[in-house]
């Protein structure tokens, strides 16, 4: 039986062969952030040189490329990228995502918009009906911190803090608990009005364009 190492190398093993035609000398490869994410910042390390760069949704991934050898652009000097590539904390059939456990939400939602396509890539586990059992992150200016804590509170969820951390952004995350999102796009445009959130972590307006999971029979695609 496969481990979950197993199944994430699986899956980022998936992404390598499905982005190798994208790899041409002027593409660049919009990388996001996670465990999955880093086997696949791995991998592509394989390739350094078929392709120009990538840009990174975190300091975490771009220390990680830059310490393959692989150039890190910024996303101002990037006009279009074919793909990115990252993870799931979940992902529904209708490639909904929930995203951010590991804080770089913001900067994952950004770079994703610039590329032509989202792979999410991650094992089965993460294959949900409804959105909401892990918590939801929202991103939040600080001094907005309990003002959206209770906003969310009022949509039937628990807020927490998430204590000792900091974005990449300077600013702080609000984990929310206890949700059942049945309509995903909905949920993430309200919590975009609301003052003082920076973004969360529902990727359903622009949710992904392909799943690549790991079973312990192989790759579904989604």
């Amino acid at each position: 039986m496969l481990s979950q190492q197993d199944l994430k190398q699986q899956a980022a093993d998936a992404a390598l062969q499905y982005i190798a035609p994208m790899l041409t000398s002027d593409a660049v490869i919009g990388v996001g952030t996670g465990s999955t994410a880093d086997l696949f910042i791995d991998g592509l390390a394989k390739f350094r040189g078929k392709f120009r760069g990538a840009v990174a949704s975190s300091e975490r991934s771009a220390k990680r490329l830059t310490d393959l050898g692989i150039l890190v652009l910024d996303l101002n000097e990037v006009q279009t990228m074919p793909v990115y590539v990252d993870g799931a904390d979940e992902i529904n059939a209708q490639l909904h995502m929930i995203k951010g456990g590991g804080g770089a939400l913001t900067r994952e939602k950004i770079v994703a918009s610039v590329a032509k396509e989202f792979v999410c890539i991650a094992d089965e586990s993460k294959l949900v009906d409804v959105l909401g059992r892990f918590p939801l992150p929202i991103e939040v200016l600080p001094i907005a911190r309990e003002a959206v804590a209770r906003m969310a509170t009022s949509l039937g969820g628990s807020p927490a803090l998430r204590v000792g951390f900091v974005t990449d952004n300077g600013n702080q995350i609000i984990d929310v608990s206890g949700l059942s999102i049945n309509d995903a796009c909905a949920l993430e445009l309200a919590l975009n009005n609301v003052p003082g959130v920076v973004t969360n972590g529902l990727f359903a307006i622009h949710p992904a364009d392909v799943a690549l999971l790991a079973t312990q029979s192989g790759i579904r695609r989604l």
